[in-house]
């Protein structure tokens, strides 16, 4: 049986730098708290704070205002750092800054245009956000569930995986049905709703590209996802009533 180590889990996907959805789901999380009192809640984001969307700077901010959150590095904060750091390598420097990956959204964010030096970043951004990526964890353990951004590669215990395939994994991860040390709780990869696989749960439903930003709600043995109108049940995909949650 999985279990939450006694707490309920408020699990937050992939953000983008999507300020009003993330507001809005930080309402719901309120709300569900008043209406189900609960001694132990943890919420916990998967990373991929930044980029693409328009607040990177805004999500930060509010996310590092939060009492006790659990928050992931994700591979697009990685970026970030390592841009601030002066440490992202020549071609992704260009990509990030210019291209799809989405760093010219963050830089806005900051009143930045791309092209500006990382000395020229690290004057504007708050010490606080470059010393947040630069602790933030890559893996979270809470009783019988495993958080990461990515995934892990399966077959490889906990405390040997590669930090960067903890970020950046797809493959063999998404295609493996096989049991890992835990149900992994996951973003990086977007789908359509929220979907639990049996051995690993999805929640990146693809905020920055108009979809919902979504909330697993985990505790005990129960999963759920945090909707308008509530928490309602998820169960894993192939399982008698089993439809995947949004």
């Amino acid at each position: 049986m999985t279990d939450t180590d006694g707490k309920r889990i408020y699990a937050i996907g992939d953000i983008h730098g999507c300020l009003g959805a993330l507001e809005h789901v930080l309402g719901r999380i309120a709300a569900d708290f008043s209406a189900r009192p609960h001694p132990a809640p943890v919420t916990l984001c998967v990373g991929d704070y930044v980029d693409r969307g328009p607040d990177a700077r805004g999500v930060l901010d509010r996310l590092l205002a939060l009492d006790g959150a659990v928050l992931l590095l994700g591979n697009h904060d990685e970026l970030f750092r390592d841009f601030l750091l002066g440490d992202l390598p020549g071609e992704m420097f260009a990509s990030w800054q210019r291209g799809a990956m989405g760093g010219r959204e963050t830089l806005a964010s900051y009143g930045l245009n791309p092209g500006v030096s990382p000395e020229e970043a690290r004057a504007v951004a708050p010490a606080s956000h470059l010393g947040f990526l630069q602790r933030a964890p890559r893996l979270v353990r809470i009783g019988g569930y495993v958080f990461v951004h990515a995934g892990i590669r399966p077959g490889v215990p906990l405390d040997r995986q590669d930090p960067h395939d903890l970020i950046w994994i797809r493959e063999p991860f998404l295609s493996w049905t096989g049991p890992h040390p835990g149900i992994v709780v996951h973003g990086h990869t977007p789908v359509e709703r929220v979907t639990h696989h049996g051995n690993r749960i999805e929640i990146d439903t693809g905020a920055v590209f108009g979809g919902p930003l979504s909330c697993l709600v985990l505790e005990g043995d129960t999963a759920m996802v945090l909707g308008s109108d509530g928490p309602r049940p998820l169960t894993p995909v192939g399982s008698p009533r089993g439809k995947a949650g949004r």
